[in-house]
């Protein structure tokens, strides 16, 4: 497959052993139908990012599984010797949303659920989680949704070692409406967050990309760390990393060692496509 024939929205691309692994939502799944389509996670291989395998699926919801609609936003990492995809679900039919954690050997294998549930916070209406290892602790950092607060958050939540349990509370980073730039969505105090992703620069600083929504568009944003540390103060930059109608993405180096931006775009199902955007990681 080309790249421009793939359609999903969130794109996480994965360099590992020689080749690219790029995970999505399935666009054409995006938003609940009646009757519900079937639903679950695919995985693309590539080995120069424009020419692509079929999809490969990773992920399928079984009896029992606690997520019900909207499956969202796969990431996979490589942590500890083995992967693990963070995932975000509708629990039940009052759409509230929480982010799983699942492991699998292989990047492109079945993937199991070792949480039994959202890690996120049970009475929080939270997606978009993305993992983040500091100084050996991990965390998984994600979104407060606006749809519960309005003014939507992305906060920290460190995790246990193994990744199945929480070893703390979580703690808010920043907020939306803290941006200059940021719509008010609803005109009631309502300010989008998704999407976080963590970068941190040779000269230690530890940078955010997330994405939200500025004079109509859906954009891509960058946030920073006042000592770069997870636990430091955070402000937002003035200046959009991309604005033109496309977002939710995240940084991977290359082949080559060079740095992409991957995002969808536009935002607007069903033409979501993956794209990429060259950019230097230390210049941000």
């Amino acid at each position: 497959m080309k790249r421009s024939e793939i359609n999903i929205r969130d794109p996480f691309i994965l360099t590992h052993n020689g080749k690219y692994y790029m995970y999505g939502t399935r666009a054409v799944n995006t938003w609940d139908v009646i009757p519900p389509t079937p639903q679950g996670f695919d995985v693309y291989i590539s080995t120069d990012l424009e020419n692509w395998s079929e999809p490969k699926e990773i992920f399928a919801p079984y009896d029992g599984f606690w997520g019900k609609t909207q499956f969202w936003a796969p990431e996979v990492h490589k942590y500890n010797g083995k992967f693990y995809m963070l995932a975000s679900f509708a629990r039940n039919d009052g759409y509230q949303r929480g982010t799983g954690i699942f492991e699998c050997d292989t990047p492109d294998g079945t993937f199991i659920d070792i949480v039994g549930g959202a890690i996120t916070p049970n009475d929080w209406e939270c997606l978009d989680g993305t993992l983040y290892v500091e100084n050996d602790v991990p965390y998984i950092v994600f979104c407060h949704e606006w749809t519960q607060i309005k003014n939507g958050e992305v906060c920290a939540l460190e995790l246990t070692k193994d990744l199945k349990k929480a070893a703390g509370e979580p703690i808010t980073l920043w907020s939306a409406g803290d941006a200059p730039w940021a719509d008010d969505i609803r005109g009631n105090g309502s300010y989008v967050t998704d999407g976080p992703y963590l970068i941190k620069k040779q000269n230690g600083d530890l940078l955010c990309i997330w994405s939200s929504f500025s004079k109509g568009e859906y954009v891509e944003a960058i946030s920073r760390s006042s000592n770069g540390s997870i636990k430091g103060k955070w402000t937002i930059d003035n200046n959009l990393l991309y604005e033109k109608n496309g977002g939710h993405g995240m940084i991977f180096t290359d082949l080559n060692g060079n740095g992409n931006f991957v995002y969808h775009s536009p935002n607007e199902t069903p033409n979501e496509r993956p794209f990429y955007l060259p950019i230097n990681i230390e210049n941000l």
